[in-house]
């Protein structure tokens, strides 16, 4: 099966490497840099953390995606500001039969796929595994997880059902459900508390519980971000968000969420594809998030002023 990455982070670097671990002979990355991708083609992928250190050696990776013909599985996983362009950049690879499957974070990412390569193509999902990146293709594998998949579109349900069975042999435990939205919009809950407050602040995600006001703006959060989520009739994967949140920051006490991780490096965080997606969320509703419009201008002036300073 010619499977393709695209995006060459973290969690990118972690799914192709642990596919040719488990006997895919036929796994590539695309990057859009001409550079890394020829260093991590002669290096190939270093994972430590879960499963040992190791280094896979047998990936393919390119800049140029009419290298890669016609495609049997293409996984996104750049950061959703990136998707847009990723999915013009793909599209060569991509052909009739070609299932397109996004395990981004956010809430904008199935959309834009869809607009782009075709409502057919696409499918959804999320997984809770985590992954850092170190340097060029290091990567720690530091936290286990569900992986769920789904047709947003219920195209192609066996085709979903093979993706699963595909995933789950690789090591990554994935489940397919009928309703990919509740957990889409569940994990953006989840994420809208915990990943802006962090950027914020500067605190781990577990010590975002040791404080009152932090406490309370997650109750804030997520009472909004659950009013959204009803006005469009979706229910979320668990009976009590606010108590769920609290129990990733428990789970994820040590780490330091992506959003922070972006923050302190300069770059871009997806913001927009998370509180800000809910906010526009609620404005089509017609009803208030004005804690989460808060946090979203409050991010996004940090991260301009973060860039000023480099």
């Amino acid at each position: 099966m010619k499977i393709l990455i695209v995006g060459p982070g973290a969690m990118g670097c972690l799914f192709a490497g642990k596919l040719i671990e488990s006997g895919e002979e036929d796994v590539w990355l695309l990057d859009r840099n001409i550079k890394r991708a020829r260093e991590i083609q002669k290096n190939g992928i270093r994972i430590e953390g879960i499963g040992g250190t190791r280094r896979i050696v047998n990936i393919r990776a390119t800049a140029i995606p009419e290298d890669i013909d016609n495609a049997h599985l293409v996984i996104i996983f750049v950061k959703s500001y990136d998707t847009h362009e990723a999915c013009h950049r793909v599209s060569p690879a991509v052909g009739k039969k070609t299932a397109v499957l996004t395990l981004q974070n956010g809430l904008t990412n199935v959309d834009i796929i869809s607009s782009i390569i075709g409502k057919d193509k696409v499918i959804a999902g999320i997984t809770s595994h985590g992954a850092t990146l170190l340097d060029t293709g290091h990567i720690k594998h530091a936290g286990e997880g569900d992986t769920i998949i789904g047709e947003p579109y219920g195209v192609n349900l066996s085709r979903t059902q093979y993706i699963s069975k595909l995933l789950t042999s690789a090591g990554f435990k994935t489940t397919v459900t009928n309703n990919i939205y509740s957990a889409i919009w569940g994990k953006a809950v989840i994420n809208a508390a915990i990943n802006p407050l962090t950027a914020i602040t500067g605190l781990l995600n577990g010590e975002l519980l040791e404080h009152k006001e932090t406490r309370h703006l997650i109750q804030m959060i997520v009472e909004e971000a659950v009013k959204v989520a009803g006005s469009k009739d979706i229910d979320l994967p668990y009976e009590n968000a606010v108590k769920k949140v609290e129990a990733v920051c428990k789970a994820t006490s040590s780490n330091v969420s992506s959003m922070l991780q972006d923050i302190k490096r300069g770059k871009q965080t997806e913001i927009d594809a998370i509180n800000g997606a809910i906010v526009m969320e609620a404005h089509r509703s017609g009803i208030p998030a004005d804690v989460n419009e808060i946090l979203t201008c409050l991010v996004k002036t940090i991260q301009r002023s973060m860039k000023t300073q480099k």
